[in-house]
């Protein structure tokens, strides 16, 4: 997994527009980048809902936030419908963003072993660097979590 001190590489992604969207449209910004296994499931929800609600806040302190999974716009539009999030999903089909970060990697449920999304959040600071590593992430409060460190 990419440490805090890193620098992160420009890359692009599609929202659920079907729009370019990229890392560098942010320099001068913080970013808090997070990774999520799938729309629609009970963490990924209870994950983003816990961002919309710190959004205003979020966005006070001149950061901005970008969830990024596998799923397809569609699946993204929904989701973002549904739940009234504010903020950007961008799609990662292939994972290769994800791959980058080290959100790529080995999960076990049910005793099977898979490659998926590893629930983790990063804080990108304005140069492009990361400030902040969020690893193994609880969904529930998360927003709060990182609001409290954008804060500081």
């Amino acid at each position: 997994m990419i440490e805090a001190g890193s620098k992160v590489e420009d890359f692009t992604l599609k929202d659920e527009q079907g729009n370019d969207i990229s890392l560098a449209d942010f320099k001068g910004k913080k970013v808090v980048l997070y990774f999520y296994p799938k729309d629609n499931t009970p963490g990924c929800t209870k994950q983003a809902c816990s961002f919309r609600d710190v959004y205003d806040d979020i966005l006070e302190t001149g950061a901005v936030i970008i969830g990024i999974s596998p799923d397809k716009p569609a699946s993204h539009k929904k989701f973002k419908e549904k739940f009234n999030l504010p903020f950007y999903l961008l799609c990662d089909e292939d994972h290769k963003v994800a791959e980058i970060f080290g959100a790529w990697g080995e999960k076990k449920m049910y005793g099977k072993t898979y490659m998926g999304i590893i629930r983790s959040t990063f804080i990108i600071d304005e140069d492009m660097s990361v400030i902040k590593v969020y690893p193994k992430v609880t969904p529930e409060g998360h927003g709060e979590e990182i609001l409290d460190f954008i804060k500081r």
